[in-house]
């Protein structure tokens, strides 16, 4: 049974404007490989899309943080929002980039993983504090700084933000999953 169709309509490739065109060849000829979730409705506003997409291939691949970090990072945030899509595609990306079946498991249950390393708290701690309170403590803030300096601590809160507006995109559309589902975390 296939789910309803987006609320906002998906651009599709054959019906881009000249504009568009030259953003979706942007982002496919990127990093990403691939026009897909958020992009294909931020389409609908090439001029943001092209600014977008910059700032995420930026927060995707060239901040401090390691991918399986990065991706540990989306994972919070993409649970904390109940984002089926960010979550469906980057559960799997984090586990190919070293984050622990067990990590992603409990994330998805909403319970607190236990950590191997260091790093990895230190980005849960930060990524959860400031998404459940809008602030960070002090041991926080500096258990973080102590691993990847000032400049972390601005790139990650750059990365949830990032993953967040995506998070309000797609519940904004109700997209659904490439499998034709619309949900695949537990309420």
């Amino acid at each position: 049974m296939t789910s309803p169709p987006s609320r906002i309509t998906v651009v599709e490739p054959g019906e881009l404007s000249d504009t568009q065109r030259a953003v979706y060849d942007a982002i496919a000829s990127g990093p990403r490989g691939v026009v897909r979730g958020p992009a294909l409705l931020w389409l609908h506003s090439p001029d943001y899309a092209q600014r977008i997409q910059s700032v995420g291939a930026f927060l995707r691949y060239d901040t401090v943080f390691e991918a399986r970090l990065s991706e540990l990072a989306i994972l919070v945030t993409a649970r904390h929002y109940t984002c089926h899509y960010i979550w469906y595609q980057h559960s799997r990306i984090a586990l190919d980039r070293g984050l622990s079946e067990a990590i992603v498991d409990a994330i998805r249950d909403r319970q607190r993983p236990t950590f191997e390393h260091g790093d990895e708290q230190a980005v849960y701690d930060f990524a959860t504090e400031m998404l459940e309170t809008n602030r960070v403590r002090d041991t926080t803030l500096d258990a973080l700084k102590k691993l990847f300096g000032d400049r972390g601590a601005i790139e990650l809160g750059a990365i949830i933000g990032h993953y967040h507006l995506g998070a309000i995109t797609l519940a904004t559309a109700e997209l659904e999953l490439p499998d034709g589902t619309r949900t695949i975390l537990p309420d």
